[in-house]
């Protein structure tokens, strides 16, 4: 006997650095999954299966007569086929970090929300004295004085000479000549020139910041570790928080489509992936979650997002990808009766059952191989009612 098909078809279903503590937050929920296969049997479907293996000819090696054709055929192509998967995510300014005093005092001075900071300016100021913001990667932990050494040192003289200081070489050693800057820098804020940059005086952020909400008021009391404000950075900035069974979606430096409100999609690019815990709230157990930062890719991305300080957006990952591959729809396959799948290859007058392989599921389309010499690019599929 040839191939023959099975009384059932195939058709798509829907499946569905260390960790942070993050404040409770509403549950998202999902907005779209990845399209997945299920070996779904639907009554219409069956009955066009049946009768197929009913109308078939006896002795045609698998070949059906011209009466017996299926209604639509569809094209073999050949295609990239992407998988996707479609997730919460909230336009914004990024993540949000939070500035702890390490100064005792009284707070006197403090930003606005929604105000912006530069390098060299005050992020807030205890007993009238400037806390310094500048631009560097390593937070600040100890006084600087000379003779010390460390990439801490060489942050501190870089962004010295950025704000015009010179007289010394910006390298990993506090010299003699790196404290007389630090004394002119001192003498600009009103701070005594001692030449000793105390610990608590700078906070180093990756660049300009934007504070986010205030943790302190005007006139309180500060104790060293106390928090002051929360800040992000200036640029807009896309977040989304996946299940960590999705951790595979979120790559740093991978592309992803970004759903504006207004129906328009901008790219993306993935920047920051880490794991954060969601605290117990109320009949919810404590979560934990895989936080995505997602930059606006180029000009087109960052304007469109101007019309929006705060949005809620639908971030697509690609979930799977297959390259220069032969697809077809996935309502032209058929279960065949000695397992696996195939298609009805339509020549003519005539068709044929091919077993095919299959692949990756997506937009309604399936990748197969196999089926010989019977299968290419523009080969003819039958699709049943």
């Amino acid at each position: 006997m040839g191939v023959q098909p099975a009384v059932e078809e195939l058709t798509e279903s829907p499946v569905a650095a260390g960790p942070v503590s993050r404040p409770p937050r509403r549950r998202r929920r999902r907005r779209g999954l990845r399209i997945a296969v299920a070996m779904a049997v639907l009554a219409a479907g069956t009955l066009a299966a049946v009768d197929w293996y009913g109308l078939r000819t006896d002795g045609g090696g698998g070949t059906a007569a011209a009466s017996q054709l299926p209604p639509a055929t569809a094209k073999v192509i050949r295609q990239t086929l992407k998988d996707t998967q479609s997730e919460d995510g909230d336009l914004g300014y990024g993540t949000t970090t939070s500035a702890a005093c390490r100064l005792a005092g009284t707070l006197t001075a403090v930003p606005a929300s929604g105000d912006t900071v530069t390098r060299g300016k005050a992020l807030y100021a205890v007993d009238g004295r400037p806390v310094t913001l500048m631009y560097g990667s390593m937070p600040a932990y100890r006084p600087l004085s000379t003779g010390d050494e460390g990439q801490d040192v060489r942050q501190l003289e870089r962004n010295l000479r950025a704000l015009g200081y010179t007289g010394f070489t910006a390298d990993d050693t506090y010299t003699v000549a790196t404290a007389s800057a630090v004394k002119d820098w001192q003498e600009d804020l009103g701070l005594d020139e001692t030449g000793v940059v105390e610990l608590g005086r700078v906070v180093f952020a990756p660049g300009a910041v934007r504070v986010d909400s205030l943790d302190a008021a005007k006139g309180d009391a500060l104790a060293p570790g106390a928090k002051v404000l929360e800040y992000t950075g200036t640029a807009k900035a896309v977040t989304a928080e996946l299940d960590t069974a999705d951790q595979q979606l979120a790559k740093r430096g991978a592309e992803v489509g970004i759903e504006l409100p207004d129906g328009s999609t901008v790219k993306g690019t993935i920047t920051g992936v880490s794991t954060v815990i969601v605290p117990a709230s109320g009949d919810q157990d404590a979560q934990t979650e895989v936080e995505v930062v997602i930059a606006l890719k180029d000009e087109r991305a960052r304007k469109a997002a101007t019309a929006y300080d705060q949005a809620a957006v639908h971030v697509v990952f690609t979930s799977g990808i297959r390259e220069n591959v032969l697809t077809v729809p996935v309502a032209a396959l058929l279960a065949l009766a000695e397992g696996g799948y195939g298609v009805e290859v339509v020549q003519g007058s005539a068709s044929t059952y091919v077993p095919v392989t299959t692949g990756l599921f997506a937009d309604g389309r399936v990748e197969i191989s196999g089926g010989g010499t019977a299968i290419a690019e523009g080969t003819k599929v039958g699709i049943p009612k």
